[in-house]
């Protein structure tokens, strides 16, 4: 059955892979018979630092200011050859796979395929468009979490709008652990693309590395006149690949023809009399491409490759540089009874429109439950309005990172009652829009407002929360700039379910007021807790946290002075379930404790990181 089934698969193949002519293969074989060289024209080097910082999907520091942003990632290197690390370097939000094990996070999307490993990205902006003959990443920390290097065709700083974007592979990878978190100058072989160009996009995936990567700076170097190869290789040519015929695809299918033995066949054999639920279980482990490929061998496949039931989920984050609206017009019949969508860094240079758009999602939109749009910045206020009209079910949005959105759209949001996960990291809503949303959607289970640095008084939001989202599961207000204790204290008295708490980078909170200790008592099913540099945290919440919170898997205490050896200690054998622990710039926790904790508690992640 599986050999009948690849038999189809191989004849769509066949038939897609003859796009050449038949006169350009004869001529590309003459030229390789004959060993004809090129003339290489003569063209200097151009080398080049990122003049701009484009688009990226997250970063480690804020949104006012130059530490740890990607906005390090331009202009000549200021760290490099120097490793650890250094706030003047570009850092994405996150590392290592325990982000994925956390109550708030997403589920995985079926038929991702397996060659996929981008969690995040940055686009860079160089002077002049050339054609590229290297790229060198300069990595001063963890070094190790690229997995592919992309160039455009579109200039950025052209004054025209994008016509005919093309997105070219330099260089894919698999994401990889060195050895050593030291510095070095990643310069992969590239591969040579038929277009000059000065937009690059790197796309990494942290999830081997034990600590954050950290990225100094990027070069291109090229030439500005296409480069001819020495010499024209080719595989070598057999004779039937000349051939335009199809006959031979027909003949595949000869033992199952019924009849005379014309060309046409009017049965499939053996394969009509497998169970149709089985057809589509071995269908269902296909990827998106190759579905739609199968749907193009024949009649009993196009029915079974189209069933609504094999788009239940879909991902096209993975394929973001070829989608358009005609891509989303092609599927919009198979997607009637789509319940998870991902359209992730997709859509962008106008790709796709408001008009593609909203046609796809009043096909889908009846039955979805989960949507993810992180980087879509063809979104306007009218696609959200979109979205809140054809979603009624809709239970997940994920907006992180669209941060070209206006703040008015964000009122559409509050009409999706049935909410339970909203991420906004990273976006311009302001004050009015999120309490109109927290009024609304009463059933939220866990929300992101990361480096949502337009609201006024998180204090105001955290009293909304406490008052309207008493079921609230993780939270996550990631350098917020203006929760004081009261709005914290507020907060963890009404949303005692809380499991997950990022307070990272948030300034106002002082342990003195005994904020964190009441934040420990009232929250004992804690299984996360971020108070990333906040220098006032101490001995007495580190061990309040031993006392009231067993559950606790995560704890980052980054940069606080006032913690000893022997509470993290207390903590540790208390939290039986701890399995990251960062006491990095803790100036009372050396290496010498570090490797001495790590010995008596084996299974905790102990993170310290360094600069030399």
């Amino acid at each position: 059955m599986l050999t009948l089934l690849s038999m189809f698969y191989y004849i769509c193949l066949r038939r897609r892979s003859r796009s050449g002519t038949r006169g350009e293969a004869l001529t590309s074989r003459r030229a390789v018979e004959s060993g004809q060289r090129a003339v290489l024209p003569v063209s200097v080097e151009v080398e080049q630092y990122a003049k701009e910082v484009l688009d990226f999907s997250s970063h480690y520091g804020s949104e006012n200011s130059m530490s740890y942003t990607m906005w390090n990632l331009a202009g000549v290197p200021n760290v490099y050859p120097s490793s650890g690390d250094f706030t003047q370097t570009a850092v994405f939000r996150t590392y290592g796979t325990w982000w994925e094990q956390c109550a708030s996070a997403p589920l995985p999307f079926r038929r991702t395929p397996k060659g996929f490993y981008s969690k995040d990205y940055i686009e860079l902006g160089f002077e002049e468009p050339v054609y590229p003959t290297a790229v060198e990443v300069f990595e001063t920390y963890y070094p190790g979490a690229i997995v592919q290097i992309l160039a455009c065709s579109h200039n950025p700083f052209t004054q025209n709008p994008p016509t005919d974007v093309r997105w070219e592979v330099l260089w894919s990878g698999e994401p990889t652990k060195v050895l050593t978190p030291q510095a070095r100058q990643f310069s992969p072989k590239i591969k040579h693309i038929g277009f000059p160009t000065n937009l690059l996009r790197l796309e990494v995936n942290s999830s081997l590395l034990d600590y954050y990567t950290e990225l100094d700076a990027v070069i291109l170097r090229g030439v500005k006149e296409r480069p001819m190869l020495a010499l024209y290789k080719m595989p070598i040519i057999d004779i039937s690949d000349l051939s335009d015929s199809e006959e031979e695809l027909s003949d595949v299918g000869g033992p199952f023809r019924q009849g005379d033995g014309k060309h046409q066949r009017t049965g499939n054999g053996y394969f009509d009399k497998l169970p149709y639920e089985l057809i589509q279980l071995i269908l269902s482990h296909l990827t998106l491409p190759d579905l739609c490929r199968l749907a193009q061998s024949c009649k009993l496949l196009h029915q079974h490759c189209c069933d609504p039931l094999q788009y239940t989920q879909l991902s096209l984050q993975p394929y973001w540089a070829r989608l358009s609206d005609a891509s989303l017009g092609h599927l919009q019949s198979r997607c009637t009874l789509l319940q998870r969508l991902n359209l992730s860094w997709t859509g962008n240079r106008g790709a796709l429109t408001l008009t593609g758009f909203s046609s796809f999602m009043k096909a889908c939109g009846p039955s979805l439950v989960c949507l993810e749009m992180s980087c879509c910045h063809f979104l306007n206020e009218a696609c959200l309005e979109v979205i809140s009209q054809t979603c009624p079910g809709l239970q997940e949005l994920n907006l992180s990172s669209c941060d070209r959105l206006p703040p008015q759209a964000f009122m559409h949001i509050s009409k999706l009652t049935r909410l339970r996960r909203l991420v906004l990291y990273r976006t311009k809503i302001e004050q009015t829009a999120i309490l109109s949303i927290l009024t609304f959607c009463i059933e939220l289970r866990h929300l992101n407002l990361g480096s949502c640095v337009r609201i006024e008084d998180y204090d105001v939001v955290a009293s909304m929360l406490a008052t309207r989202c008493r079921s609230l599961c993780s939270l996550d207000l990631w350098r917020c700039r203006n929760l004081t204790d009261r709005g914290l204290t507020e907060l963890v008295s009404g949303c005692r379910m809380l499991e997950e708490l990022d307070l990272g980078w948030c300034p106002t909170l002082q342990s003195s007021t005994g904020c964190f200790q009441h934040l420990a008592r009232s929250l004992p099913r804690l299984r996360k807790l971020f108070l990333t540099a906040n220098r006032t945290v101490c001995d007495s919440d580190i061990e309040e946290l031993a006392a009231s919170c067993p559950c606790l898997r995560h704890l980052d205490i980054l940069g606080t002075r006032s913690v000893s050896a022997a509470s993290l200690k207390k903590l540790l054998q208390s939290c039986p379930q701890l399995v990251l622990l960062d006491v990095s710039f803790c100036s009372q926790i050396d290496m010498r404790i570090v490797q001495e904790l790590s010995g008596l508690f084996p299974n905790v992640a102990i993170k310290k990181s360094f600069t030399q």
